[in-house]
Order: C-alpha cells, then sequence, then structure tokens
C-alpha cells in the first residue's frame, strides 16, 4: 500500500522592505498552522532572499513549459522553486490600497508553475488589507489558481502596532507568556480555518 503524498506548501513573504513586519507575520501564520496541522509540509519562501530583478525574460511565461526554456538562471531557479508547490500562501502588506510591486513581479515571471494550484491569502494593514487582498486574488483568478473564499485579515488594534510594524519592531506575534492575550487571537482562528479551505481544495483537484 503506498503512502499518500502529503503535499508541499510554500509560504510567501510578500514583501522585500527593510525593515519590515512581513517576516514575523508570515512566520506567525506558520506557526499557527502548525500547530493545529503539524503533519503539513510548509516552507516559507522569503522574497527578500530571491531578490528577483524586474522581470526581464523576453519569452512570454504562458508559453513555456520547462524552466530550461527560460533565458535567465534566476527565473530558472525560480521557476523550480514555485513548480516544486502543491499550494500557495501569500502574505501581503497593503500600499496605497494595492499589495507589493515586488510581489506583482514575482508573480508575472511565471504562470505555468502558478496554474490550477490552490492559495489562500493573509493581508496585514491599517485596516486589514482588504483592498490588497481583493487585487491579489483577481490576479491568482487571472492565472487560473484556486484562492480560497477566505481571505484573513490582520488590522493593527492602534498606532503603537502601526509604527512597531513601520520600524520592524517585534509585535510579538510569537510569544506563548501564559494568561496573556496575542495579538490577532481571533484572527488566527480564521487562518486555521481558511487553511482547511486550502487542504479541501487540495483533495479535490480540478482538471486544468
Amino acid at each position: 500500500m503506498s503512502v499518500p503524498k502529503v503535499p508541499r506548501i510554500g509560504l510567501i513573504v510578500g514583501s522585500q522592505r527593510v525593515p519590515r513586519a512581513c517576516l514575523q507575520i508570515s512566520e506567525m501564520v506558520l506557526k499557527t498552522i502548525q500547530d493545529t496541522n503539524p503533519s503539513a509540509a510548509l516552507s516559507l519562501i522569503d522574497l527578500l532572499e530571491w531578490d528577483l530583478p524586474m522581470f526581464n525574460e523576453p519569452g512570454v511565461p504562458s508559453q513555456i513549459t520547462s524552466p530550461d526554456q527560460y533565458t535567465h538562471p534566476h527565473t530558472q531557479r525560480w521557476s523550480k522553486e514555485i513548480a516544486s508547490y502543491d499550494a500557495f500562501i501569500f502574505v501581503t502588506p497593503q500600499y496605497n490600497w494595492g499589495y507589493p510591486a515586488a510581489l506583482k513581479n514575482a508573480i508575472d515571471y511565471l504562470y505555468n508553475e502558478w496554474k490550477g494550484k490552490p492559495a489562500m491569502i493573509v493581508s496585514y494593514g491599517g485596516h486589514g488589507g482588504g483592498k490588497a487582498a481583493a487585487q491579489l486574488k483577481q490576479v491568482l483568478h487571472g492565472l487560473h489558481m484556486r484562492p480560497t473564499e477566505r481571505a484573513v485579515e490582520l488590522t493593527f488594534p492602534d498606532r503603537e502596532y502601526l509604527v512597531k510594524a513601520a520600524t520592524g519592531q517585534s509585535l510579538g506575534l510569537l510569544s506563548d507568556v501564559e494568561g496573556q492575550d496575542k495579538l490577532w487571537d481571533e484572527e488566527r482562528k480564521h487562518i486555521v480555518e481558511s487553511f482547511e479551505e486550502l487542504l479541501s481544495l487540495l483533495r479535490h483537484p480540478r482538471d486544468n
């Protein structure tokens, strides 16, 4: 009897800004999921570490079916990385009612590597980042991805948290002090619910 394959899920850290809050928020999302789904195969994909230049491939991504068909080594590496995952979680801030250019750029490099795969969106900002999430969801639909119905919006509760986030200070998201309320306690439940929807999409694939 064969052992069922555990889906590989890439959690994309959608901001390259330094300093930034995106990495610690992404780590919180990852830990929240792992606490309730310890067998989940999750990996962080940090766009700051990838540092992709502005899209510079001469070919049209939708016409490319193999990493070797890309011109640039950085695109070939990015293609192989994204192709190795079965689904994605996008963690994104909201900038001026939209999501970061670095995230759009990373998406635009590829097409078939994204196509047909389930996706989940976690946005954050002073008002939760809902406009960024809506724009990103539209783009994912354009790639024929399968975004979850529930998008998770994380709202900073006050100006103190906004300043901490903007300057890269710790938000205390991974604190486990007994009896102490965590930031976004309720929203962490939404993260788990959205992830369960993502798993359901993985269990019910569709033909591309």
